[in-house]
């Protein structure tokens, strides 16, 4: 018994979900600049993701708790908070491992990863109640139908599989450098006109 998330994968359409977008030197785009993004969706509707790499200066997760009047009951990791994408920067997005279930608010992206964007998963993080592992977005990253697959062929993007150990990691400045390295790749190996004429 197939779902649709099934069929979209053997037919091609959600290629990138749960995979990281890795921007190429060169991304003519500055808000992604050496950025590393996890995709949490992928089709022929478009696709979304979360930067993972790029901190909101200033910003900590205890810090947000006492902005959001959140008690901090529980001794919690203090994370930066990231900067997710230039779409709805007021709103949250927290990328968790599987082991927080919010209910018909989390979305499983993946095997090893799950988004949820209500305050409850705060909460509970606050509390010591939260996922082993998860970071906290601001904003988020979109493409139109069609759009990320054209990026794609303008050599504005590479693609790698994803792990939590990359992806939830904290130290922001190294993920590019190392997502690139899983691909066998050394940043000053990559061109960043290639394939323009």
């Amino acid at each position: 018994m197939g779902s649709k998330r099934d069929r979209r994968v053997v037919e091609g359409e959600s290629f990138l979900e749960g995979k990281l977008l890795i921007a190429m030197p060169g991304m003519p785009d500055p808000r992604f600049a050496q950025t590393v993004i996890y995709m949490c969706a992928h089709s022929s509707k478009g696709a979304m993701g979360l930067v993972v790499n790029k901190p909101v200066a200033g910003l900590t997760f205890v810090e947000l708790m006492k902005q959001l009047d959140i008690p901090v009951t529980a001794a919690i990791d203090n994370f930066a908070i990231r900067y997710g994408g230039p779409v709805e920067t007021g709103r949250g997005f927290v990328l968790h491992s599987v082991d927080y279930e919010g209910g018909d608010s989390t979305l499983p992206v993946s095997e090893d990863v799950s988004l949820t964007a209500t305050v409850d998963i705060l909460r509970a993080m606050a509390e010591g109640r939260g996922p082993s592992k998860a970071l906290f977005a601001l904003g988020y990253a979109s493409w139109g139908p069609g759009q990320i697959e054209t990026e794609f062929h303008g050599n504005g993007w590479l693609h790698c599989e994803s792990d939590p150990a990359l992806v939830f990691g904290h130290d922001l400045d190294a993920k590019w450098s190392t997502a690139l390295a899983r691909l066998g790749i050394g940043p000053s190996s990559l061109v960043a006109d290639a394939g323009r004429a």
